[in-house]
């Protein structure tokens, strides 16, 4: 007997306490053992529509909800009795008429009207009508993108202020096709499945419905309900997944869009494809590290041994050990270290003006980031990113100053992580002994120079060799530079995700305010935000400017306990603010509304039953329903530390957009609900948010 589980079954298993989820999770299991128990008690749904719906007893209030056939068991839902039987009789399981891919549909009869929600603005009656979006689409246009036979009349029917609504009625692969229509974008077409061919086979029943082989599978599937990602994959991130390419490949998106969940499962793909192959899956960050080994070991928890040859490591620790392994031991140059080296070298130099804060970014962005070690490397140096016009009798007192501090910090014995790479990168251009067949790099838009070039050295001439996953709206540590110059040319093969699932169209639409319509890098790809739709409607988001942080504390507190109320549980919900500096704030304010908290570390491990409290640049890789993001206060958000230390209009430019980038980020962690507060003189990127 085939046995599956819907998506909708491990959405339902989430919401509901651990207590439940793990008398559901003993049932499901015993289920799959033998699911002809006598102890297994089916009763069957008059009320449904779809005569093989049945319900099975997890306890004297919590029923599960399958659909039953003579050769398979489909899991579709698990709630309390009244919620259970109301899912069942308002939906049917078919096979699509044009597509062939099995749909769990709902009822068209049962749904009265659809209404818009209150979170929407409403129209007022002077105003004229809103054309629909679907009119002119015949009925076969509108099938084949898998929208039920039943919905068809709705869909014409649907305008601007109804899609969203309508869309949550729909098959997630119809939904997203109109959504994409409605927007501008033309939807993919997947192929219709063969005549007589298993409609679960179909790459949109994949997305949604997964057989389970072994008792393994079923336990690794339930054990993470809230991360879908784990089992279901749209057909476009599998695609990405799973293609070969011919050199260096690059996937972008915005937040939510499924980058990260794309380069884990290619990663894993690679590993199981390639059975004597060793895997990288790196990140520019411990903490992003940390993250992705967490999800990585729940990816591969029925298969511990791919482990042995997949490594989840940051860059900077792999270049590391891979330099102590061929070269010795090290150490690493300090920040503070570095900044009594410049102050010592400058010193020694007479007759220049030159502040700290600008000889340390010239170091860091231009002569340590790009290895130059000569006087003529220097004086020729296209310094990217740096716009203040240096004449050569400048650069030449300046390098005097450089080399005084590469001569301290080599006579100390000490390397920049630059420097590492820099030798690594000469090290594997000679020797071309493989240390990794395939490397995966998560949040790739925060790659340096030098981790890039190393990277180019050991993989960007073997097919499939570099994958990189990432976002340039998400840049907040790095200066911009070619990626082609340095030998990684992604160019033919590049793609960008437009459908967002983790957050609200509303949440969506205010956040992308923060950022342009366009964002390109050096190399002139351009990643256009336009295209992009979320799949689910939500509340609108909420801003919030306070005269003192006491009444935005009581404020914030107020909105937990209000979430809280609404059943969100602790652990779905997250605090951030822009440095440690405002901790305090964020604390105080959970603290007063009563609900457990945990400050978040590197290991970026949220803990079931607290809330998770953040800087906003621990807040990568996360996500929750519902997020505040405290003190966008002036002079906090863009940082005003930061913006005294820029020494020309670029370096400015780029503190406002790095400072935007982070903001945006803090903001897309929220899946249904976002409070954004000031308690003092709001930042000026608020005004964005409200228009």
């Amino acid at each position: 007997m085939n046995f599956r589980i819907a998506d909708t079954f491990t959405d339902s298993l989430s919401r509901l306490t651990n207590e439940e989820q793990k008398a559901i999770k003993t049932t499901a299991f015993d289920l799959q053992v033998n699911p002809s128990s006598p102890g297994m008690k089916f009763h069957k749904l008059e009320k449904a529509k779809d005569k093989r719906f049945w319900s099975i007893r997890v306890s004297s209030d919590l029923r599960l909800i399958v659909h039953k056939t003579d050769s398979s068991l489909l899991l579709c839902f698990v709630g309390h009795h009244d919620n259970a039987y109301q899912w069942a009789e308002c939906r049917k399981l078919e096979t699509h008429p044009q597509t062939g891919a099995a749909q769990l549909v709902e009822i068209r009869e049962t749904i009265k009207e659809i209404i818009i929600p209150t979170y929407t603005e409403i129209q007022k009656p002077d105003v004229p009508t809103k054309k629909p979006l679907f009119e002119n689409y015949s009925d076969a246009e509108l099938l084949k993108y898998g929208v039920p036979s039943e919905w068809l009349n709705d869909v014409r029917k649907a305008n601007e202020d109804t899609i969203l609504e309508l869309a949550d009625h729909l098959p997630g692969e119809a939904a997203e096709a109109l959504l994409c229509l409605a927007t501008g974008t033309l939807p993919q077409i997947i192929p219709p499945a063969a005549a007589g061919s298993d409609p679960f086979k179909h790459p949109d029943a994949e997305r949604r419905f997964r057989t389970m082989h072994n008792l393994e599978e079923l336990e690794r599937a339930l054990e993470y309900p809230w991360e879908k990602w784990i089992v279901f994959l749209h057909p476009a991130q599998r695609q990405l997944v799973e293609k070969d390419y011919s050199g260096p490949a690059r996937v972008s998106g915005s937040a939510g869009t499924g980058k990260t969940i794309v380069a884990l499962h290619r990663a894993v793909f690679l590993a199981r494809s390639h059975s004597d192959a060793r895997v990288l899956l790196t990140t520019f960050s411990d903490t992003l590290a940390n993250a992705l080994r967490l999800r990585m070991r729940r990816l591969i928890s029925n298969a511990p041994r791919i482990g042995e040859r997949l490594e989840c490591v940051a860059l900077n620790e792999i270049g590391l050990r891979l330099y102590e392994a061929n070269f010795g031991r090290t150490r690493i140059v300090s920040d503070a270290e570095i900044i009594k080296i410049m102050k010592d070298a400058s010193g020694d130099v007479d007759g220049h003006k030159f502040p700290l804060s600008f000889l340390i970014t010239e170091w860091k962005d231009v002569v340590d980031a790009w290895q130059l070690n000569t006087w003529e490397g220097y004086r020729d140096a296209r310094r990217l990113g740096r716009k203040s016009r240096l004449p050569e009798k400048q650069r030449q007192i300046l390098w005097s100053i450089f080399e005084n501090v590469r001569s301290k910090i080599e006579a100390r014995k000490l390397l920049t992580y630059s420097s590492v790479f820099g030798h690594l990168t000469q090290h594997f251009a000679k020797n071309k002994k493989q240390t990794f067949d395939f490397i995966v790099v998560d949040e790739s838009q925060d790659v340096s120079i030098s981790q890039l070039r190393f990277l180019a050295a050991i993989g960007s001439d073997r097919p499939s060799g570099l994958f990189f996953a990432g976002d340039l709206g998400q840049r907040i540590f790095q200066q911009p530079f070619s990626w082609k110059s340095l030998g990684v040319d992604i160019r033919g093969r590049s793609r960008m995700l437009r459908i967002n699932y983790r957050t609200s169209h509303q949440i969506r639409i205010q956040a992308d305010r923060l950022l342009g319509t366009e964002v390109s890098d050096v190399d002139g790809n351009v990643e256009d935000r336009r295209g992009i739709v979320s799949v689910f409607n939500g509340p609108k988001p909420e801003i919030m400017i306070f005269d003192s942080h006491n009444d935005e504390m009581a404020a914030v507190a107020k909105w937990i306990s209000e979430r809280s109320n609404e059943g969100i549980i602790p652990h779905e919900v997250g605090v951030f603010v822009r440095s440690d500096a405002q901790m305090p704030r964020a604390l105080a304010a959970v603290k007063k509304s009563g609900i457990p908290f945990k400050v978040l570390d590197d290991k970026m491990e949220t803990i079931s039953g607290f809330v998770s409290v953040s800087t906003m640049h621990l807040a990568k890789g996360l996500e929750f329903r519902a997020v505040c993001v405290m003190a966008c206060d002036d002079e906090v958000v863009p940082l005003q530390e930061r913006i005294e230390t820029a020494d020309d209009d670029a370096d400015l430019e780029e503190v406002y957009n790095t400072e935007r980038h982070l903001l945006y980020v803090a903001c897309t962690r929220a899946r249904d609900h976002l409070l954004v507060t000031s308690g003092d003189s709001p930042s000026e990127f608020l005004d964005d948010l409200i228009i």
